[in-house]
């Protein structure tokens, strides 16, 4: 019976043995499946913070960052006057400002008004008669400059009737100082050439870059001359262009906008009108102008 028992404990007690060590083994598996999850995190945790250091290191190779710039509130600027003349034939100076540099050169100009009370054309004009019969003149001088009462000139014409000449039938020098003034200060030197034809009395007729000059003997060999000066752009890319410096296309900026800049920061320029501000944008300007 003793035999029988010891017989009956050992494989009970191999039994106990394996299942104890077969959990062992167990847990020891568990442990090495879930252990393995800290050091990748900590590993992923390293790289992303050397990653960080690197990017916040400076590259002394890359370029420098751009400075931060503000966009202005208005984006297209109005045209300028005085860079309408280098695009566009224009007239350089206005009306009243070239009739008084005529009466500064000696020449008896009236001031620049209108012509009627109820015309809106300016005009400023010369005129002398040196001798004349019962019925009309026989020898004068007659000068006119129109244009419009925002001071633009529109044309400017002239008259005379038995000039004085000298023995090779050359203008006198007198009159002939009337029309080197007016190309003078029209600014249009590729009309100085037309000034020989102008002392000689001959015909001449020029017309370019958008003006014309005509300087002709009346018809019936009358001793009558007239002489014409002014604006003639014709051309699709002279239309064009002085359609884009014209002072009815461009708008003022609202007044909300105008406070909004008026109020931004010192670095952004200020707002300035369009061109139809009236005398401040359209003779002030051009009274500084000079032929350069």
């Amino acid at each position: 019976m003793p035999r029988n028992r010891w017989s009956l404990l050992w494989p009970g007690l191999l039994i106990s043995i394996l299942l104890l060590a077969g959990t062992v083994v167990f847990f020891r598996e568990i442990h090495r499946f879930e252990d393995p999850v800290g050091p990748i995190q900590n590993r992923a945790l390293n790289k992303v913070a050397r990653s960080s250091r690197i990017a916040a290191r400076p590259d002394p190779a890359a370029p420098s960052p751009l400075p931060p710039t503000s966009i202005p509130l208005q984006l297209i600027e109005a045209p300028k006057l005085e860079l309408a003349s280098q695009f566009l034939r224009m007239w350089r100076v206005s009306g009243s400002n070239f009739c008084g540099a005529l009466r500064e050169a000696g020449i008896d100009m009236s001031e620049w008004k209108a012509a009627s009370m109820r015309n809106r054309s300016y005009e400023c004009y010369f005129q002398r008669i040196y001798e004349r019969d019962e019925v009309r003149p026989l020898s004068s001088t007659f000068v006119k400059v129109r244009g419009d009462e925002m001071g633009d000139i529109l044309e400017i014409r002239a008259k005379i009737i038995g000039p004085t000449t000298d023995a090779q039938g050359r203008l006198s020098p007198a009159i002939l100082h009337i029309f080197e003034i007016i190309v003078k200060q029209a600014c249009w030197r590729d009309f100085e050439d037309t000034l020989a034809s102008i002392r000689n009395l001959q015909n001449v007729e020029s017309e370019r870059f958008g003006s014309y000059l005509s300087f002709t003997r009346e018809a019936a060999g009358a001793n009558i001359f007239n002489f014409v000066l002014g604006l003639r752009a014709t051309s699709n890319s002279q239309v064009k262009t002085k359609s884009y410096f014209s002072t009815e296309r461009w708008l003022q900026m609202p007044a909300v906008l105008q406070r909004a800049s008026s109020s931004g920061s010192a670095r952004e320029r200020p707002y300035r009108p369009a061109l139809n501000d009236g005398a401040s944008t359209r003779h002030d300007p051009r009274s500084s102008w000079n032929c350069g």
